[in-house]
C-alpha cells in the first residue's frame, strides 16, 4: 500500500487527538510455537494500519505539534549477525527513509527516551489491558516523569484509550483498502470455486483445504483465520476445524475460508454436496438459508441500522421453519421467543477489514450503528440441524449449511464483493459437474 495512505491515515488521528496529546502503540510480540521455533509473524494490526511497518520489538509514538517531528518509531538496530539467520532489518535509517518516521530510535532506547517525550503532554492515548507487560512500562514512563515535578516536570494528566478514535477510522475504509480487499474477496472466490471442482466423495477434510491453502500461497496470501471444512454432520459445529474426516457420497460439505492479502481479510462460506448434487432435504434448507441471505443483503444501505438484516435473515428462516415444520407457529411468536435459535444460534454478519472479525462498535450510545459508505461486513445465514435432534423428522438430521459473502456498503446500497462464487444450486451443480468432466 503506498506510504502516503499511511501518512493520510497518522495524520487524520492526530487531528483526532488534538495538542498536548502523545499516542503510543507497541507492535505484536512474537509467539514461540515450541521450543526454539515461532509461529510465523503477523504485525498488529492497529500498528500497520498507521506505519506499515511489518517487524516485531517496535514502538510507534505520534506528538501532533511537535516541532522536531510528529512521527517516531522506536526499532531493532541493523544488526548483521542476526540478519543472516532472519533476514534485512529496517533499522533507524529504514524507518525514516522507507516508512516514513520524522526520526527514529533503537527500541533499546526507550527507556531513556520516551518519558522525555511524555514530559508535558496532557494526555497519553494508549489502550490498556492488551499488553498487560508493556501496560507497566508505560505507566513507568509516566511515573518517572511525575518522580521530576519538583524539577519543573509536568507529566500527562490523563489516561485515553487509543482505539476509541483509531478503530472508527478503521471502520470506514478508503480506496486503498476496498482494493485490497477486492484483491482478498478475489482470491478467495477462486479457492472456492477450485474446492467445488475438485471435491469427490472419499476425499479428506483437509484435502479441499489443502486447495485453499495452494491457492492463497500461489498470491503471497495466506488464511485470514483457521479454515473450516465440515463434511456431513461436522458442519454442524460452527467451530469445526480438525478438517480430517472423510467426506462421505450423499452429505453436503461447508466450508468457511478466506484469504489475508496485504494485511486485508476475505471471510467466505460456500456448502455444496460432496457428489455434486443436492438431494431434496437438501435442497430445501439450502434455499431456505439463500433466500434469507438475498433479504439480508437487500436490507443494506446508508442510513439502515445495523440489526435489519440480521432481522430480515431471521424472519426468513423463521418462516420457513414454520412451513417446514421444524418450529411451531405462529412465526411472530417463534420469532419473540427466539425459538429458531435452536437451528440458527448466531449473528448474520459482522465487520470485516484487517482482522477478520473486525474492530468498530456495534451500537451507539446504546443505538444500533447506522450503516455509512465504506464500512464493509459479512452477510453469513445459517441452518444447523444436528444429529438426533429430538422432534425433528430424521430425514433433516446432520444438514448444516451457512451462505456467506463480503458486502461493501456504497452511496446507492450495497455491493457484494464475494459475488464470483457460485450460490445458486444449478449454478452450484453445474460448476461441479465441469469439474467432473475436465478431471
Amino acid at each position: 500500500m503506498d506510504s502516503n495512505e499511511f501518512r493520510r491515515r497518522r495524520q487524520e488521528l492526530m487531528n483526532l487527538m488534538g495538542p498536548g496529546s502523545i499516542a503510543v502503540l507497541p507492535a505484536a510480540p512474537e509467539r514461540p510455537r515450541n521450543r526454539d521455533t515461532l509461529y510465523p509473524y503477523r504485525q498488529d494490526s492497529d500498528f500497520y494500519y498507521l506505519t506499515g511497518f511489518p517487524e516485531p520489538e517496535a514502538v510507534l509514538v505520534l506528538i501532533p505539534g511537535r516541532d522536531q517531528g510528529q512521527y517516531i518509531l522506536f526499532c531493532r538496530e541493523r544488526d548483521p549477525a542476526c540478519e543472516i539467520w532472519d533476514g534485512p532489518r529496517a533499522g533507524q535509517e529504514g524507518a525514516v527513509r522507507v516508512y516514513g518516521a520524522d526520526d527514529a530510535f533503537p527500541i533499546s532506547d526507550i527507556d531513556d527516551i520516551l518519558p522525555g517525550l511524555i514530559e508535558g503532554r496532557e494526555k497519553v492515548y494508549y489502550t490498556m489491558g492488551v499488553d498487560r507487560d508493556f501496560d507497566q512500562r508505560v505507566i513507568g514512563w509516566v511515573n518517572h516523569v511525575r518522580q521530576n515535578a519538583r524539577s519543573g516536570a509536568r507529566a500527562p494528566g490523563e489516561f485515553v484509550a487509543l482505539q476509541h478514535l483509531l478503530h472508527e477510522m478503521r471502520l470506514i475504509k478508503s480506496k486503498a483498502e476496498i482494493a485490497a480487499m477486492r484483491k482478498a474477496a478475489q482470491v478467495s472466490a477462486e479457492a472456492h470455486r477450485r474446492a467445488m471442482q475438485v471435491c469427490r466423495p472419499g476425499m479428506l477434510e483437509y484435502e479441499l483445504e489443502a486447495e485453499f491453502q495452494a491457492i492463497f500461497r500461489r498470491y503471497n496470501g495466506s488464511p485470514a483465520y483457521t479454515p473450516i471444512v465440515g463434511g456431513g454432520a461436522n458442519a454442524c459445529i460452527l467451530h469445526y476445524i480438525a478438517n480430517d474426516q472423510p467426506l462421505k457420497d450423499g452429505d453436503l460439505v461447508l466450508i468457511d475460508a478466506g484469504a489475508e492479502i496485504d494485511m486485508y481479510a476475505a471471510d467466505i462460506t460456500r456448502t455444496f454436496p460432496v457428489n455434486g448434487r443436492f438431494n431434496p432435504e437438501q435442497r430445501t434448507i439450502y434455499e431456505l438459508v439463500l433466500e434469507a441471505q438475498k433479504a439480508a443483503i437487500a436490507a443494506i444501505a446508508p442510513g439502515r441500522h445495523w440489526n435489519e438484516f440480521h432481522d430480515a435473515a431471521t424472519r426468513v428462516l423463521t418462516a420457513g421453519l414454520v412451513e417446514l415444520g421444524l418450529l411451531e407457529g405462529p412465526v411472530e411468536r417463534a420469532l419473540e421467543q427466539e425459538t429458531y435459535r435452536r437451528f440458527y444460534m448466531h449473528r448474520t454478519g459482522h465487520w470485516l477489514g484487517m482482522d477478520v472479525h473486525d474492530v468498530g462498535d456495534y451500537k451507539v450510545d446504546g443505538q444500533w450503528r447506522l450503516l455509512e459508505p465504506g464500512m464493509v461486513l459479512t452477510v453469513e445465514p445459517g441452518l444447523y440441524i444436528a444429529p438426533g435432534s429430538e422432534g425433528v423428522d430424521p430425514r433433516w438430521w446432520g444438514i448444516g449449511v451457512r451462505i456467506e459473502d463480503n458486502v461493501l456498503v456504497t452511496r446507492g446500497g450495497c455491493e457484494v464483493l464475494t459475488d464470483d462464487v457460485p450460490k445458486e444450486v444449478e449454478a452450484i451443480e453445474a460448476l461441479m459437474a465441469e469439474g467432473r468432466d475436465g478431471g
